[in-house]
C-alpha cells in the first residue's frame, strides 16, 4: 500500500496511492482526485494553543508518526495474503529529509518488529515547522511522563511527584479515558500541567483495528513535549517516563499461536531501545525511561509510593484490551484484564472493577473456556510441566532487548501471578 504525507498545499499524485493531509482536513473529493485521508490538525492546534515551541526535528518525528498511525489504521489486514502482515510505501514530508534519510532503514527496522509488517519510508522536502511563538510558554517541568488513562501510567505518574520530580503529564485522547487523564493529571500532587493530544488519523474508508504501531505517535507526542520544557531549551537533556510493567511490556507468546505482533509490543524494550538510537541521531536529547521494565503489575502496586491515592484512584484506570467493545467496560477476560486481576490479587486489595465476565472459573464458552482464559492456561501448564526456558523460546532473543536474565526472571514472576489468579478462580 502506498501513501504519500504532506501538508494541504503539497502536490500530491494521483496515481493510486492514497494521499495524507497532515495537520489540516482532506477537503472535499473533487472529480480526477483520490479521496484523501488526514491527520495531526488537532494535535497540532493544541499544541500551537498553549505556546509551547518544539524542537524542528521533533515535528519531524510526529510527521513521521502521524502518517505511520494513519498507514497501520488504513491498512486492512483481511486484505494481506496471509491476513495479518501488510506491506506499506510512505513518502513523508519532512522539513530536514536530508538527515531522515539516513535513519529510513532503523525507523523500518522498529516499525517491522513493532507491527510485523513490512515497511518503506522515503522522505521529501516540505514538512511542518511551525514560527516560533511570538511570547513562548516553556514549561519549568524538569521531566515528562505519558499519562494514557491505564493503571501502570498513573502508577508511574504517582510515583514520579511522590520522589519529588515535577513532570509534565502527556496523552493521546482515546475515546473511553478522556476523562481518566485529565482527573489523574488533577488528582496527583496538587494538579499536574497536562497536555492532552490528539492525532485525529482518519482514512476514508473504515480503520483496521488492531493498531499495533501506535504506540510511535504515543512516543511522538512525548518527544515533542519534552523539547518544549525550559531545561531542554537551557541544553539539557529531559527525561521522558513511559510506564509499563515489564510483563506486558514484552508480552511473551502464550502459546505457539500468539506469535510475533499479535501479542502487542507498544513498550517492548527491543522497540524502544530502536527508537533510543534514533532520537539520539537526531540529537533531540529526550531520554526515554521505563522504571517498570523489571517490575510486574501486581509488584506496582505494592511498591507504589502513595498508597492512599492510589487506591482511591486505582479502580477508575483502564487496562482492557476490548474496553470499547464491551460499551466501555471491561471484559474481565482478555490477557491485560487477567494481569490486572492478577496484580488486585498480589497486592491483596479488593479490586471493585466491574467485569463483563467476572467468574473466570465459570466452565462455559464466555467464561473459562475463552482464547484468552485458555492460553493463560495452557502458558501455566506448560512452564509447570517443561520449564520457564523451554516455554520462552526465542521469546527474548532480540539483538537490542539489553540485559536477558532480569527480564527472564520478570516473565517468571508475571506467570505466577496469573497462575495465583487462576487458581484463586478455580480454572481448569
Amino acid at each position: 500500500m502506498r501513501l504519500v504525507c504532506a501538508l494541504e498545499d503539497f502536490t500530491f499524485p494521483e496515481d493510486g496511492a492514497l494521499n495524507v493531509v497532515l495537520y489540516g482536513q482532506p477537503g472535499a473529493v473533487e472529480e480526477g482526485r483520490s479521496a484523501r485521508a488526514s491527520a495531526g490538525q488537532a494535535a497540532k492546534s493544541a499544541f500551537l494553543r498553549a505556546k509551547y515551541e518544539a524542537a524542528p526535528r521533533a515535528w519531524d518525528f510526529l510527521s513521521i508518526a502521524l502518517s505511520v498511525i494513519t498507514a497501520d489504521l488504513a491498512g486492512q489486514r483481511s486484505e494481506s495474503s496471509d491476513n495479518w502482515t501488510r506491506e506499506f510505501d510512505l513518502t513523508i514530508a519532512v522539513a530536514d529529509p536530508v538527515f531522515w534519510r539516513t535513519q529510513a532503514k532503523s525507523l523500518e527496522a522498529a516499525l517491522k518488529f513493532l507491527s510485523t509488517d513490512r515497511w518503506k519510508l522515503t522522505f521529501e522536502e516540505g514538512g511542518f515547522q511551525p514560527p516560533p511563538p511570538r511570547e513562548p510558554v516553556r514549561p519549568t517541568e524538569d521531566c515528562v511522563v505519558l499519562l494514557s488513562g491505564g493503571l501502570d501510567s498513573l502508577i508511574g505518574a504517582i510515583d514520579l511527584a511522590a520522589a519529588g520530580r515535577k513532570p509534565l503529564a502527556v496523552s493521546n485522547i482515546v475515546r473511553g479515558d478522556g476523562d481518566n487523564q485529565e482527573a489523574f493529571a488533577a488528582s496527583i500532587a496538587g494538579g499536574l500541567r497536562h497536555i492532552p493530544l490528539n492525532h485525529n488519523a482518519t482514512p476514508p474508508w473504515d480503520k483496521e483495528p488492531s493498531q499495533r504501531a501506535r504506540s510511535l505517535i504515543f512516543i511522538a507526542f512525548g518527544v515533542l513535549a519534552a523539547t518544549a520544557l525550559q531545561t531542554y531549551h537551557d541544553g539539557a537533556e529531559v527525561p521522558f517516563y513511559v510506564c509499563e510493567n515489564g510483563f506486558i511490556a514484552i508480552n511473551p507468546s502464550l502459546t505457539g499461536g500468539r506469535l510475533g505482533s499479535l501479542s502487542t509490543r507498544t513498550v517492548h524494550p527491543e522497540f524502544l531501545n530502536r527508537i533510543r538510537e534514533i532520537l539520539a541521531a537526531a540529537d533531540l536529547r529526550v531520554q526515554i525511561l521505563n522504571p517498570y521494565e523489571h517490575k510486574t503489575k501486581g509488584e506496582m502496586l505494592k511498591e507504589c509510593r502513595d498508597q492512599a491515592l492510589l487506591k482511591a484512584l486505582a479502580v477508575q484506570s483502564v487496562s482492557c484490551g476490548r474496553y470499547r467493545v464491551f460499551n466501555y467496560k471491561h471484559c474481565g477476560r482478555c490477557v491485560p484484564c487477567q494481569v490486572r486481576r492478577a496484580a488486585f490479587l498480589a497486592w491483596n486489595e479488593p479490586d471493585t472493577t466491574f467485569y463483563k465476565f467476572s467468574p473466570l472459573g465459570k466452565y462455559d464458552a464466555e467464561h473459562a473456556n475463552f482464547d484468552d482464559v485458555r492460553s493463560v492456561a495452557m502458558a501455566v501448564a506448560e512452564v509447570g510441566a517443561d520449564g520457564l526456558n523451554a516455554w520462552l523460546g526465542a521469546a527474548l532473543a532480540y539483538p537490542k532487548i539489553g540485559a536477558v536474565m532480569p527480564l527472564r526472571d520478570l516473565v517468571d514472576r508475571g506467570l505466577k501471578e496469573l497462575a495465583a489468579l487462576h487458581r484463586y478462580h478455580s480454572i481448569r
